[in-house]
């Protein structure tokens, strides 16, 4: 005796179930191969690209040793852009704009380097591997001098990296559930829900950045206002995006706000120390212009931010237009589709489901 779904059908229906579940697979393994390129390409072998550091000093001995340093990195394999400031004044102001990652006051007592860590202590420590041998030849030690130290509460610098990360997590899971479970609002209800979203995520993170963690010494409200920035400009993006990539939405997001995002943001290593595709990325990607637009504001006397604003703000707008293109899209949809609201097909809520599901995977 046989009948729907009997053991008659069972090896067709094998079949079948194991190469929608492969198809399904497709996506995690796309995320793992994603991550391993991101990861391992941006910041397993990090090394000098065009480091900027300087020599203290205006005469032909300056000029001399500044080729002399070039030279011996260019010998290493190394990309060092060697120049020179008048005085130890000038190299203090170009630390604070982020211009150098180091700078050499030569001395046949004391040589010394001035660095500013709270940029990138990476990179600062690469500018001291360049110089540490210069003060070697004089046998005498090098004296590192930090002119804009971190926070107590981070003292390598990198807090401001992980504060990216949870900000971030917080903001493109939610595109999960907002396109997933909100799915059944207008466009409408899921841009309020983004705006609230985004502001719950921006307050976690500034609690984490201030009196969880004392990550930032001051400035804390502007680091919330940042935040809300970035987040929102997540949000509102993945839920224009999710109205056309569906369950392709969850693996675009990654991309865009994990793979791409967290190696060229600056957090973990500047431009200097990163190779070219992902030092192009940090001019305009939006977790470079937080993690930039943060340090700008905590340790460098507010230099620099309003371009980090402005990129933060483009990546806003970004995700206002997909909402508002996305929001158009399906008010054309219902009209030409007068039988939305009959009763869904059969398979419709476990395809819903599985959409759902797969979502989950990158949360």
């Amino acid at each position: 005796m046989s009948s729907a779904g009997s053991p008659v059908a069972k090896g067709a229906f094998d079949l079948a179930a194991v190469r929608h579940v492969l198809l399904h697979l497709l996506t995690p393994m796309l995320m793992c191969l994603g991550m391993g390129l991101a990861y391992l390409g941006a910041f397993v072998t990090p090394s000098p690209n065009h480091l900027p550091v300087a020599i203290v000093g205006s005469g032909p001995e300056a000029k001399v040793l500044a080729q002399t340093v070039h030279d011996k990195a260019a010998a290493r394999g190394e990309s060092v852009d060697v120049s020179t400031v008048a005085d130890r004044a000038q190299a203090g102001h170009r630390l604070a704009e982020q211009d150098l990652a180091g700078a050499f006051v030569p001395s046949p007592k004391a040589p010394e380097l001035l660095v500013a860590s709270a940029s990138s202590d990476m990179s600062a420590t690469a500018a001291q591997k360049v110089f540490t041998p210069v003060a070697t030849a004089q046998d005498k030690p090098l004296k590192v001098t930090d002119l804009a130290p971190p926070a107590h509460g981070d003292p390598t610098g990198q807090g401001v990296f992980f504060l990216l990360v949870a900000v971030s997590i917080g903001s493109y899971a939610s595109v999960a559930v907002l396109g997933g479970a909100g799915a059944a609002l207008r466009m409408r209800g899921r841009a309020a829900l983004v705006a609230g979203t985004s502001f719950v995520v921006s307050l976690i993170g500034a609690a984490l950045a201030g009196p969880l963690f004392h990550l930032v010494s001051r400035g804390l409200w502007g680091v919330w206002g940042m935040a809300w920035l970035y987040s929102a400009g997540i949000l509102f993006l993945g839920v224009g995006l999710h109205t056309f990539l569906k369950r392709w939405t969850t693996l675009t997001m990654m991309v865009l706000f994990v793979m791409l995002n967290f190696t060229s943001s600056g957090g973990l290593f500047r431009p200097e120390l990163l190779n070219g595709f992902f030092g192009a990325l940090h001019s305009f990607w939006n977790g470079a212009g937080f993690v930039e637009g943060v340090r700008g504001l905590v340790y460098f006397d507010h230099h620099g931010l309003g371009g980090h604003l402005v990129t933060l703000t483009g990546w806003l707008v970004a995700g206002l237009l997909a909402t508002g293109v996305a929001a158009v899209w399906e008010r054309r949809q219902r009209t030409l589709s007068p039988r939305r609201e009959e009763p869904a097909a059969p398979g419709a809520a476990y395809e819903e489901r599985e959409e759902e599901m797969e979502e989950s995977v990158g949360v």
